[in-house]
């Protein structure tokens, strides 16, 4: 039987090595975060998780050992049917749960009976989680970030993609968070992730990078739609370079155009979203967009949030974070076109 418990520090160290993360906690636990890779193999489905712990308060615990035994065993069965049958001997696979070790316990022991290199991960999530918190606090500082500034509509996303597509090292926050960053910016039929899990995608990005060459990364608030930005990684961007997009009001609303058209597409969606901008900008400014949305004179929204709501926030927020944003190099976006965003990429890129 091969089967060595590890460090949750030097799992995350070696998590790359492994060939497979198995998160063993239900699915439920799965999807509030997991390691990078991991795929779940729940012991205990989330059911059958609230049935146990319901026994052992009305029962006691031998009861609920009894009956959990029992689904333990007929799930890892399953697994190990479905999942495990191509594996060679020589697999290792990484196993953890939440802390205790009693639901990963019995996967690892099962696995490595069988014949498999399994590693168990003492102290299970708990134990990751915090590690990785750690490390996602060591990670940023060391980093060259190159802030890309600019005001709603100017490309900077479009930029980012731009940048990695032609090698540069990107982090992209609003990609990680699902989300666009602003009232407007949730994205149709995808939900943010945890804020755990946003933590553990940030982790996953920083720590692939090399500190030697830059890194370009959006201005971006404390805040990504329900969701915070880290406070060490927010303090290094304050605290690096910044370049500046400048575009043409006509480029601006192209490109806003381009990246909301589910919401013009969805009017009553649009709606619901102006509504919560009531208090910030009153009544009846909200009432007059709301009947720009009715007259589908989408253009003309898109210039009254620019100039009401958009660019007045951006320019506060710039004022408070980027002191140093007016003396930065200003890079000109006069065409929405993928290829001019290229072009612009390749030019940043020769020149940084």
């Amino acid at each position: 039987m091969s089967l060595r418990s590890v460090t949750a520090d030097e799992a995350l160290t070696r998590l790359a090595e492994f060939d497979a993360v198995l998160d063993v906690r239900s699915p439920g636990e799965f999807a509030l975060d997991h390691m990078p890779g991991a795929v779940n193999w729940p012991v205990l489905d989330d059911a059958e998780r609230v049935r146990v712990g319901t026994l052992h308060v009305q029962t006691g615990a031998f009861e609920a050992r009894r009956i959990g035994a029992a689904l333990v065993a007929r799930n890892i069965a399953m697994h190990i049917e479905q999942h495990a049958q191509g594996w060679p001997k020589e697999f290792a696979p990484l196993v953890y749960c939440w802390r205790g070790g009693n639901r990963s316990g019995a996967m690892a022991h099962v696995l490595a009976q069988i014949g498999f290199r399994v590693h168990l991960v003492h102290g299970g999530y708990k134990a990751l989680r915090a590690a990785l918190v750690r490390q996602l606090d060591a990670l940023a500082p060391p980093l060259n970030f190159r802030v890309i500034c600019g005001p709603t509509g100017s490309g900077k996303s479009r930029l980012l993609n731009a940048l990695q597509a032609q090698g540069a090292q990107v982090l992209d926050l609003e990609m990680l968070a699902a989300h666009r960053g602003s009232v407007l910016g949730a994205l149709p039929g995808e939900a943010q992730p945890s804020q755990k899990h946003f933590e553990t995608r940030i982790w996953a990005v920083l720590r692939s990078l090399e500190p030697a060459l830059p890194v370009f990364i959006e201005s971006e608030s404390k805040r990504i739609g329900k969701l915070q930005v880290p406070s060490a990684l927010l303090e290094r961007m304050h605290a690096s370079p910044c370049m500046r997009l400048e575009a043409t009001l006509p480029t601006r609303v192209r490109i806003l155009l381009d990246d909301y058209a589910a919401l013009t597409r969805d009017p009553a969606e649009l709606l619901f979203r102006l509504e919560s901008l009531t208090e910030l900008r009153g009544k009846q400014t909200v009432a007059r967009w709301r009947g720009l949305v009715e007259a589908r004179d989408f253009p003309s929204l898109v210039e009254e949030l620019l100039a009401q709501h958009y660019d007045p926030s951006y320019g506060n927020s710039m004022a408070r974070n980027y002191q140093d944003l007016m003396a930065s190099p200003t890079w000109l976006v006069n065409d929405a076109s993928p290829a001019a965003f290229d072009r612009l990429a390749a030019q940043i890129i020769a020149q940084v």
